[in-house]
């Protein structure tokens, strides 16, 4: 399946059926898996692992050396998982020393220009639309929707079920469940539709609101109102979860929006 103008290094390991188009570069030392597809014109560099059933677009580069100036020339990777649609001229390095590798998860769809920086995770059902910009080890979870032309700091995390309005700067985390918007960028409720379309009931949405109504809209601190919710809301895996969060979080969550 591979055309005779691409060029494929004799000690890359490629599935019997995947499909390479004209003028594609895969160099040593990379892996892909069944059923994938690679457009014509992508390069793919040493240190990639691609999964199953991706549909990759033109011009897309994975597997390049960080942006990094820290970067000595260490090994490292890329791991793309299964079912991943990459957009043209997506952009997708490999790790430092900070954690080895960059990560992409299963049933992703990442649009046209989108970047993934060194060291970044990125989970599940996600989708980050069109020249969305990831620094170094940003971390996105489960089912998680970035806007366009978003960018998002380093070591930044945004939590599962989150989206994010286009054109936005992300300076803090963004805890799971919420959307968020507005500059400087600010909860603006829960992610009550996208919640329902993952089969979230009644009941565990009044729960969500209720878990943020105590961090955004009682005037305590983020403390207090971790404390709270652990001392009057029974443990539930999204309470677990967005506690969790919170506490985890390195460089704080976004606050409220309170209107002048």
């Amino acid at each position: 399946m591979k055309q005779p103008l691409a060029y494929v290094h004799p000690d890359a390991k490629i599935a019997d059926n995947v499909v390479i188009e004209p003028f594609v570069s895969i160099d040593h030392d990379v892996v892909i898996g069944e059923g994938t597809r690679i457009g014509s014109s992508v390069t793919i560099l040493p240190g990639t692992r691609i999964g199953k059933n991706c549909k990759i677009f033109p011009g897309a580069v994975i597997g390049a050396v960080p942006q990094d100036l820290k970067f000595k020339g260490e090994y490292s990777t890329v791991e793309i998982g299964d079912n991943n649609t990459i957009r043209e001229f997506v952009t997708i390095n490999r790790g430092t020393t900070a954690k080895g590798k960059t990560v992409v998860g299963n049933n992703n769809l990442i649009m046209a220009y989108v970047h993934i920086a060194h060291d970044c995770v990125v989970g599940n059902n996600v989708i980050l639309v069109n020249s969305t910009q990831l620094a170094g080890e940003v971390c996105i979870d489960d089912w998680a929707i970035i806007g366009g032309m978003t960018a998002i700091h380093q070591f930044c995390r945004i939590g599962s079920h989150v989206m994010i309005s286009g054109g936005s700067l992300v300076r803090k985390d963004v805890p799971p469940f919420i959307k968020a918007g507005r500059e400087p960028l600010s909860y603006v409720g829960i992610n009550s539709i996208g919640l329902r379309r993952r089969n979230f009931n009644n009941d565990k949405i009044r729960e969500v609101q209720d878990i943020y109504r105590y961090i955004y809209q009682k005037g305590l601190n983020v403390a207090q109102a971790v404390e709270i919710i652990e001392a009057e809301m029974p443990a539930t895996p999204e309470r677990d979860e967005v506690l969790l969060f919170v506490k985890d979080s390195k460089r704080g969550v976004i606050r409220g929006y309170f209107p002048d």
